[in-house]
């Protein structure tokens, strides 16, 4: 993460998934989220605001109290930082900051006013998105594409557990505004109440995660893959695999009929960018929600359940994103649609078909019915999405090589 001080006196927070070396700035997939540019707020004279202050998640003043609390973690190392940029105005941000520290979480003292670490402050957050199904057998797919895989464990208790926590949502439609929640509970058995989600249909998961072939094909060739991990030698760790693979979807979509018709023009960059997307459908028109961060999918990054307190144990320094349609809507009754673009920042006019306008006659003609304001995502891989088959296998660092890639290297394997 970036935190910028301008000579203009503004401030800007980047959020990206590229570590500070060369390789990942130049040749891999990342992304960037940029705040707008926030200026000296117009209370840096007051005294402090109220700690206990409820501001709704997805507004800029909650955004603020989230990241100032992650700075905070750092403790005096970052005391100047942090005082300095609550001196800004972070209201014209529109999006949740989600954020994980060295720490043990405990459900029971979570706090409507500022956000928790780790899995416990996403489930926080996603359980105020509301979704909307445009007919009952619509199925959301929620799909995870990270760099990195940790050892989750020889069953899938882990994995289960973490995707019920991206299934959660709301079902009420929600503006944005400065006014308190009224419906935050405070967090507690944090995995027995799985089964509360609203709706009718469960949502598909599917883990993005290159195989060797593709890190062999990639710009930097072997190289690339030091920066993408899953271990894969020990039995635990191929029982975890065995439980994954159903999941596991190709980085690069290679279409027997051509070109794929949504490519996002990434696929020789490999990947070291980590998103969550929630789609709206298995056709993947629209997005619920999405998520960019530097988390992984590991129990260092999001926590583990290391006691009968519930308590979340979390390992590592991870900061992210969390932006959703609604944030976008100026009125309770103004229909957005986020939608997914390719090898743009911004949705065109070919992409609204997808949304299925209706039309609706009237006395000044034909009227299209659908949403007033379309916000797009920029996808960092094809759509629709290529399964392995059974003999496919994902890349593993600490595996042998031998295929020449691009460059004319093989790859000796981490630890050899």
């Amino acid at each position: 993460m970036l935190i910028l001080f301008r000579h203009d006196d503004t401030a800007q927070i980047v959020i990206h998934t590229a570590n500070m070396i060369y390789r990942d700035w130049a040749n891999m997939t990342q992304a960037v989220w940029r705040s707008p540019l926030l200026p000296v707020s117009v209370k840096a004279a007051t005294p402090q605001i109220d700690p206990l202050e409820v501001h709704p998640i997805g507004s800029g003043e909650r955004f603020k109290v989230d990241l100032l609390q992650y700075l905070r973690a750092y403790g005096k190392r970052l005391n100047g930082l942090t005082t300095q940029l609550a001196d800004y105005d972070f209201a014209s941000i529109r999006a949740a900051f989600i954020g994980s520290a060295p720490s043990r979480q405990k459900p029971a003292a979570a706090s409507p006013s500022v956000t928790s670490f780790g899995w416990l402050g996403l489930r926080e957050v996603l359980s105020g998105i509301p979704v909307s199904r445009s007919k009952d057998d619509s199925r959301p797919h929620i799909v995870t594409q990270i760099s990195s895989i940790a050892t989750l464990g020889a069953t899938p208790t882990w994995l289960s557990n973490f995707q019920s926590v991206l299934a959660r949502c709301s079902t009420a439609k929600i503006v944005i505004s400065e006014k308190p929640s009224p419906s935050f509970t405070k967090a507690s058995s944090f995995f027995t109440k799985r089964g509360s989600s609203p709706e009718k249909l469960s949502p598909r998961y599917s883990v993005i995660f290159p195989t060797p072939e593709e890190i062999r094909t990639s710009l930097d060739g072997y190289a690339s893959g030091g920066s993408i991990h899953w271990k894969l030698q020990s039995a635990q760790q191929q029982k975890q695999l065995e439980y994954m693979h159903p999941t596991l979807c190709h980085w690069k979509h290679v279409s027997l009929d051509g070109l794929p018709k949504r490519q996002a023009h990434r696929g020789p960059a490999a990947p070291h960018i980590k998103t969550y997307i929630r789609f709206g459908d298995e056709e993947h028109r629209t997005i619920d929600w999405a998520m960019v961060t530097s988390a992984n999918l590991s129990k260092q990054a999001w926590g583990d359940i290391v006691n009968k307190n519930e308590e979340v144990w979390i390992q590592s320094w991870e900061a992210g994103v969390v932006i959703w349609p609604g944030l976008y809507a100026q009125t309770q009754s103004e229909e957005v649609a986020m939608i997914p673009v390719f090898g743009a920042d911004t949705p065109e006019p070919a992409d609204l078909p997808a949304l299925n306008y209706n039309a609706e006659m009237t006395t000044e003609g034909t009227k299209l019915l659908g949403p007033e304001t379309v916000v797009g995502f920029r996808m960092p891989y094809d759509l629709p999405l290529r399964p392995y088959n059974n003999e496919e296998k994902p890349w593993c660092a600490t595996m042998q090589y031998l295929e020449p890639d691009r460059n004319g290297h093989a790859w000796g394997g981490y630890g050899r």
